[in-house]
Formats: C-alpha cells, structure tokens, sequence
C-alpha cells in the first residue's frame, strides 16, 4: 500500500481528536473502517504510530515523527484548493485583476491608479522573484497581467501566445556601494574600479546571476560571487562587504550610494504581459505612468535621465506625470509599444 493524502489526513485526525471514534466521526466514515485503515497504514511503514488505551490513542515517538512531516502537507493541501477556489471566483469577477510583478517601486503607483479608474478596478498582487513563472501563471488564466523584467542577454521563456508590451526598452541597473567605497566619489562608476569587490546576487531572479557573471567576464574581471536576497545584499554593501546590483529607480539611504555604471553595462527590459492585446490595455498607461513617477522621485536616477539626453517629452513626464503613457514610452524609449515579442 503507498501512503496517499487521505491516510495523512487520517492520521492528523487520530492525534488532534485522540480518539478513533471522534476520529472516524469528524472524517465521515465508520470507526471499524478507520481502525483497519490505521492498521494497513503501520503495516506499510512497519511501525506502530499510536498507543490504544481505554483513554484513546497517543502517537508513539515514531508516530510523533510521521506527523511532524504530514501534518505541514496536509496543510498545504488544504490551501491549494482554498487558494483555487478563490481564484476561480475571482475570475468571474469583471472588477478584479489578479496581477503579478517582479520587485519594482512602481508597484503601489500602478495599484492606486488602477483603484482609481471608472468603473472601478480591483488589483489583487502577486510577488515572485521568478519572471518566468509569472509569465507561466499568465498563460494558465491565474493571472491578467505581469510586470517583469528580462536581463539583458538572458531572455524569458515565454509562452506561446502570450502578448508582451515594453514598459521600458532597457532600463539601466545601477551598482549600490558602501559610502566609504573609493567609488561612491565619482559621479559613474567604471567596472574596473569594482573588480576587487565582490558581488552579492539574488540567483533565484531568472536571469540575473548569468547576467551579471557575463557582463564582468567581458570587462576582464572574474568575479567573486555570493548567493543572498537584496536585502541582505543592501545590509553587507552598507558594511563594505559586497556590492550589489540596483533598480534605478531606489530611493537614497544614508547608509549606502547608488551610482551608475560607466557605459550602462547591465540593462533590463520592463515587461507587461496578458493573453491578449485587449487585456494588456487594463493596465498598460497606468503602469507607465507609476513608473516615471518613481523614476522622477529617484535623484540619481533623474540626473542620469537628464545627461543621457532625454527629449522634452520625457523630461516633462519627470516633472508631472501626466503624459500619455504609451505615446511617451514610444517616443522616449524608442519603442513601438505595441509590439509583440
């Protein structure tokens, strides 16, 4: 016999009831069936998990040990199909978009906007670190939208079918350093001025660790490479440990400088995805939108924008917000925003 959910499930009863009959009443069948399932259960994994007394049943220590792993499956069982569940009526509900991003600053702007339309748009967020597991999410209906990000020279994979609009052709990524790093006095930090550092880099992001690997090995720098989430990463750059890789768009901290790097080696393109042209048209200009907010609100970040030669549409977008979305991330970016990939 191999051990399936409904014999874990038996099992959790036994030991949160203490008893074969409350047991065998809570799950719906006969006490005579649930003993003779408990029997063929120890049969299979050749130990004995309760203790039958006149008082009930207590797991024995190997019991203890079976329940200890089943108990956390069961669980998570359980919210599959509760989580299912509530995803299906939320797809039956036109005001509610089930979206999903990678990390961006411009995520609380794109929610208010989107609470804001009329009729009103009801966004329930999802984070994931992977981009290519949002696009998959995408394509199986559990998601209208995702914003990610694809490194440059490593490409998503995505599904077909799937539209995809350019928020932002490339975006630069910027390099977070301690402030007493020799570095953080230049206004653009040249790769070589980091090749003694080494580098913290979040592996789990699709595509990241590859990229980053690569653009150091063209600039003649074998790199010293540590696996950790940005957190940490922020943390051990702000000690001098690390340095890091970092959206444009972040915020100054007092205990760490972000600056561009010398010829914007590391780019990113910004992503929406939907299954169709139609939908993608339920948060595209909003997005956009959220993003030059952050974009304007990020000091280094701006005067990058302005050296770089922005045209007045851009800059005017910097300054208030208000352009038309699409229109100003084709004319500023270079980019047909409506293309598919």
């Amino acid at each position: 016999m191999e051990l399936e959910v409904r014999h874990l499930r038996a099992l959790c009863a036994i030991a949160d009831t203490g008893s074969l009959h409350k047991a065998a009443r809570e799950l719906g069948v006969a006490q005579p069936s649930l003993s003779a399932q408990l029997r063929r259960i120890e049969q299979a994994l050749g130990a004995q998990l309760f203790v039958r007394a006149g008082t009930g049943c207590r797991p024995t220590p190997v019991g203890l040990a079976v329940l200890s792993r089943a108990r956390p499956l069961v669980t998570e069982l359980a919210a599959i199909v509760t989580e299912t569940r509530a995803a299906v009526a939320r797809a039956t509900d036109a005001n509610t978009l089930p979206i999903g991003a990678t990390a961006s600053r411009a995520l609380p702007g794109w929610l208010r906007r989107l609470r804001a339309r009329v009729p009103r748009t009801d966004p329930t967020l999802r984070m994931d670190v992977s981009a290519n597991s949002l696009l998959r999410m995408v394509a199986g209906g559990w998601l209208g939208l995702a914003f990610v990000h694809e490194v440059e020279g490593s490409p998503l994979c995505v599904p077909s079918g799937l539209a995809l609009r350019p928020v932002i052709e490339r975006e630069p990524q910027f390099v977070t350093l301690a402030p007493d790093h020799p570095a953080a006095l230049k206004s653009e930090v040249h790769l070589a001025d980091l090749a003694d550092d080494r580098w913290m880099v979040d592996s789990t992001v699709d595509g990241e660790w590859d990229g980053l690997c690569r653009v150091l090995r063209d600039a003649g720098i074998e790199p010293d490479m540590l696996h950790g989430d940005y957190l940490t990463a922020y943390s051990l750059a702000a000690t001098g440990d690390v340095v890091t890789v970092s959206q444009p768009t972040a915020l100054p901290r007092p205990d760490v400088v972000v600056r561009p790097l010398e010829g914007d080696p590391i780019g990113v393109r910004l992503l929406l995805a939907a299954r169709s042209e139609a939908e993608l048209e339920r948060g595209y200009d909003e997005l956009v939108e959220a993003y030059w907010e952050v974009a304007r609100q990020a000091p280094v970040y701006r005067a990058w924008l302005e050296r770089s030669g922005m045209p007045e549409a851009a800059r005017g977008l910097c300054e208030d917000g208000n352009a038309v979305a699409h229109e100003t991330s084709a004319r500023v970016l270079a980019t047909d925003g409506r293309q598919r990939r």
